[in-house]
């Protein structure tokens, strides 16, 4: 897991897990779930979902959180999870004895995970008043 810098004017955290053991397409639906919300929120989400690759992901998370409150001083509970995307990596390839002396691939896939926080804007309230 690699942890990268922030970016100073928009106040994001980033964290780069490089070895995950899945392919993108079964990243990708999970990822999408869980951008723009709260990190304390997706971390429970992923806690209850039944895929294997969920843990690699909570793992990358919290990664992301103890940089931002470590290095950074950003207070938990205003984290959100403003990006998350994958890309591919290196595929290990491997063989499978078939019938009549062929082989079968089984291809293996790697991909990237990066995922950016950056702390959530306090909503401002209009000050109009009903009279």
């Amino acid at each position: 897991m690699v942890s990268r810098d922030i970016k100073e004017n928009g106040k994001e955290v980033r964290s780069i897990n490089k070895n995950i053991r899945s392919s993108v397409r079964k990243l990708n639906p999970i990822l999408k779930s869980i951008v723009g919300k709260k990190v304390e929120l997706a971390i429970r989400n992923l806690s209850f979902s039944e895929k294997r690759v969920t843990k690699d992901i909570k793992k990358t998370i919290s990664s992301a959180i103890a940089n931002a409150e470590n290095n950074f001083q950003y207070d938990i509970d205003k984290l959100i999870i403003k990006e998350a995307f994958c890309g591919k990596q290196v595929v290990m390839k491997r063989f499978r004895p078939r019938a009549k002396g062929r082989a079968a691939p089984i291809l293996k896939p790697y991909s990237n995970l990066t995922i950016i926080l950056s702390e959530a804007k306090k909503k401002e309230e209009k000050h109009g008043s009903k009279s």
